[in-house]
């Protein structure tokens, strides 16, 4: 197949178009056969018949052209499951075990904030003058939007995204990973029992004298939806439901303050939190949860979406703790300058840990749910350009 100028094969626009399947959902019968290696599509026509091909038959073409490059005699019957593969069953021990690393590293960032936030003088006044001046202080258009979170609005939009995962998962029929989301869903309900036996000490005067509200319920019920419906779609969505996702769940996490039900340490505890319970969940990812053989590949937009999102992420944490270290002597006097910097803080650490729990989600998924090997790839590998052999017996 002749190579474009620039090198890359003309199979990438294809390639690209393919990321988007709808749903990934397997076909069990078609009269379509696969094309022939000789005859690979190149126009979006073509695609759209390639993804509708039974996956048995797409199946035993990768199975037997991995075969023929590893030597198989002629006719040899290919197995079409590939289960000979260890990554078809479940992904890399390497990958489980950094999502077990990072949901602790969450858990542990989340009672780091919920004891900072209690157990400390500066950490009560910021996280009670925030909560008072915050609508006073916000601009009017944060304010009229932030408004909108009401009660009935978070329960309403989170039920529906909860709802819809189900649904998804039901319609792929990956009942592992089914199991996966509703074992997610309850841990993260249980981490909302837990406000009574969290404790919060009297160490200084403040204006909320609510009692422990740690973690936030609300926040909890909006990111988990969110992540739960980031787990279940298919490699081509995963991007752009961590988008939604991380615009939703900053959203609560700043009505929740804006209204005076949480504390700022409340939000932040349960993005932490359920980020967490969700990384340790997919580390016991199986078959079922994962993308199916043969139609593995990595996803340009999870790359630079889970990129930019810890890279941001990281950066305004940074920014946020700054802020927070510049007005700690004007939070333990309660001083005016300090209230307008204290809602700006809460608000950029509310969306940095958004950022950083949605970007480690979506990195994690993809590389547990599509780990690549030979049985996982579609078709050979790109090749570089090959030179063109200068015409010889020129006159000299």
């Amino acid at each position: 197949m002749p190579q474009s100028p620039s090198g890359t094969s003309s199979r990438a626009s294809s390639d690209l178009v393919r990321d988007f399947e709808p749903l990934d959902i397997p076909v069990r019968s078609s009269s379509k056969p696969a094309y022939p290696s000789s005859n690979r599509p190149t126009s979006l026509a073509d695609v759209a018949d390639v993804e509708s091909t039974n996956t048995m038959d797409l199946t035993a073409v990768m199975d037997a052209a991995t075969g023929a490059s590893m030597g198989a005699p002629a006719g040899a019957k290919a197995s079409s499951s590939g289960e000979d593969d260890p990554l078809s069953r479940s992904p890399r021990a390497s990958s489980r075990v950094l999502c077990v690393l990072l949901g602790l590293m969450f858990i542990a960032a989340a009672f780091g904030v919920w004891w900072l936030g209690t157990h400390t003088e500066a950490g009560q006044a910021f996280d009670d003058m925030t909560e008072v001046a915050f609508a006073d202080t916000a601009p009017a258009w944060l304010g009229g939007l932030l408004a909108l979170g009401t009660h009935l609005n978070v329960v309403i939009v989170s039920t529906a995204l909860a709802v819809l995962a189900v649904v998804i998962a039901a319609i792929r029929r990956r009942w592992w990973l089914l199991g996966q989301i509703v074992v997610f869903g309850l841990l993260c309900f249980a981490a909302t029992l837990m406000k009574p036996v969290l404790p919060r000490p009297f160490i200084i005067h403040t204006e909320i004298v609510d009692g422990p509200s740690a973690p936030s319920g609300h926040v909890t019920l909006a990111v988990a939806s969110a992540i739960a419906l980031l787990l279940v779609v298919s490699r081509g969505w995963r991007w752009v439901v961590s988008l939604v996702g991380m615009t939703w769940s900053a959203f609560v996490g700043l009505s929740v303050v804006y209204g005076r039900w949480h504390r700022p340490s409340d939000a932040a505890m349960a993005m932490l939190l359920v980020g967490g319970i969700a990384l340790i969940v997919l580390a016991f990812t199986r078959a079922s949860g994962m993308d199916r053989m043969g139609t593995r590949r990595s996803s340009a937009g999870v790359q630079i979406v889970a990129s930019v999102s810890l890279t941001a992420g990281i950066m305004a944490t940074l920014y946020g703790a700054y802020v927070v270290w510049q007005i700690v002597p004007g939070l333990t006097m309660s001083a005016q300058w300090a209230r307008s910097s204290s809602m700006a803080a809460s608000a950029i650490l509310a969306v940095a840990i958004v950022l950083l729990v949605f970007g480690c989600t979506l990195m994690m998924r993809q590389i547990t749910a599509s780990p690549l090997s030979r049985l996982g790839l579609v078709g050979a590998p790109p090749a570089p350009p090959k030179r063109r052999r200068e015409p010889s017996g020129h006159a000299s």
